[in-house]
This record gives structure tokens, sequence and C-alpha cells, in this order.
């Protein structure tokens, strides 16, 4: 019991670190499961990879309360943040409506090492590519009131593409804002207020497809794993802020190519 513990608050912190940073939090959770498999059942563990994220999700919404809390003395800020709030929902709705049509199907055909590795080589690449040409691009979306209804749903198509393991649901919604006409940090803000609905759909889905019987074992791995994944996100958020304040995303398309490519290599050689 003391080992599959650890082997939980190595993914929490796995999850913690990549669910913010656009590098595919599912990706490395399903990749780091290779090497320190949890002694639980499948069925446990394709809920667990998605539920743990709640622990991810909460640190958003205790970092960024008072910019999400609608209820709020000042009637224009009350305004503001149900403004923000609407964006959300409208760019939650695509990825909201094919992920229920076809979370069976991607479970069944996506979550395997080829297309995770293929993903992260992919965006890696285009990571770099945008970036290249927005560097001396000025952006016009620079607030949350320049941001149109349309082009929040248009950057939550672009999170549709996260439905696809290795892609990462941040990077994802990250390109497609900056590709909009957004700034870094109007991308990034976003990208964590579009995770919210998002995720606890997810995790809800996931949980009533398990069933809300758990023994006392998978309920306490749960817990624990959701537990070190808000803490250790709280720290990656603050981060990813500040790291943006002075730097592009470049590094993480880097990575990104670096890690698909010793995923082929592992796989092909090793096998997973």
């Amino acid at each position: 019991m003391v080992l599959e513990m650890l082997k939980v608050i190595v993914l929490g912190i796995v999850e913690g670190i990549t669910e913010w940073l656009p590098i595919s939090s599912t990706g490395h959770m399903l990749l780091v499961d290779e090497f320190i498999h949890l002694n639980m059942s499948d069925s446990f563990l394709e809920m667990f990879f998605v539920v743990i994220q709640l622990g991810a999700i909460l640190a958003v919404c205790v970092i960024f309360f008072q910019k999400l809390w609608p209820f709020q003395k000042s009637k224009r800020k009350k305004n503001e943040i149900l403004s923000l709030w609407s964006k959300v929902i409208v760019g939650c709705i695509p990825a909201g409506v094919l992920g229920i049509l076809f979370d069976d199907f991607l479970d069944a055909h996506f979550y395997n090492w080829q297309t995770i590795s293929f993903t992260l080589i992919l965006y890696g690449i285009l990571f770099i590519v945008v970036e290249y040409f927005q560097r001396d691009r000025q952006s016009n979306i620079d607030s949350f009131r320049d941001l149109s209804y349309k082009t929040a749903l248009l950057i939550g198509c672009f999170q549709v593409l996260s439905l696809i393991p290795g892609t990462s649901r941040s990077g994802a919604t990250i390109i497609g804002a900056l590709l909009l006409g957004t700034s870094r940090f109007i991308a990034t803000e976003y990208s964590f207020y579009l995770s919210i609905p998002v995720m606890f759909g997810a995790s809800f889905l996931k949980l009533l497809k398990f069933g809300f019987h758990f023994t006392g074992t998978e309920l306490a791995v749960l817990i624990v794993g959701m537990v070190v994944a808000f803490a250790v996100s709280i720290a990656a958020i603050k981060f990813l802020l500040n790291y943006i304040k002075k730097n592009d995303f470049t590094v993480f398309g880097i990575y990104r190519i670096i890690l698909g490519a010793l995923v082929i290599i592992y796989g092909l050689v090793i096998g997973f």
C-alpha cells in the first residue's frame, strides 16, 4: 500500500505540472504509468487519469477566485465576470459535444504511444512555427473585454484537438488563441478558464461510467492523487504566468519534439 501511494504521489506531481504547461498531461500520465504502473483495475485507471485532474482544476478556482466569482458587490465587476463566464461556456461547447459523442471511440483507438508521440512532435513543431511568425506581430486582443463570442467559439474549436491524447488541452487552445490575435497572457489565462467546465464535465462522465462504488484503497488513491495535483498545480500555474511575461512558448515546443522522439525510440526498441 505504501508503494502504491508513492506511485500516486508521483502521478499527482506529473499531473499538477503537465496539466498547465502546454506539454500534454494525459500523454505524460499514460507514459509515466508504463514505468510505475498502479496495481489497480483497468477501469479504475481509465477513470483515475481523468478525475485526478479535478485537483488541478480546483487550483485554478482558488488562484483566480476574484476574477471568476460572479457574486460581487460592484455591478460593473459582476457584469464583467458574467460576460467572461458566458465566453468560457461558448468556448466549451465544441469539445463538450464531441467529447460526449466520441469518448469511447477515442479511448479505444487513440490512447497508445504511437498517437502520443505523433501529437507531441506535431504540436511541438506548431508551437515553434507559430511563435516564429508571431514574433513581430502585435496582438489585438489584450483583455477579455476585447474577446468576442465568435473568437471564444473559434478557440473552443481548437480545444477539440485536445481530445486526442498527447495534444495538450492548454497547448491546443493557446495555439488557437495566438493565431486568432490574442496576447500570450490572455491566451494562457483563457485556456485555464476553459479547463474548468470541460474537466468537471469529463470527470463526471468518467465517474458515471465507472460507478460510485469505490473500495477503501481506490478512494484513498483518488483523493491523494487529487490533493497532490492541486498543490503542485498552484506552483505550476504561478510559474507559467510569470514565465510568459518575458518569454514565449518555443521552449515547450522543443521539449515536446524531444519527448516525442524518445517515445518513438522506446516504443520501437523496447516496446510499451
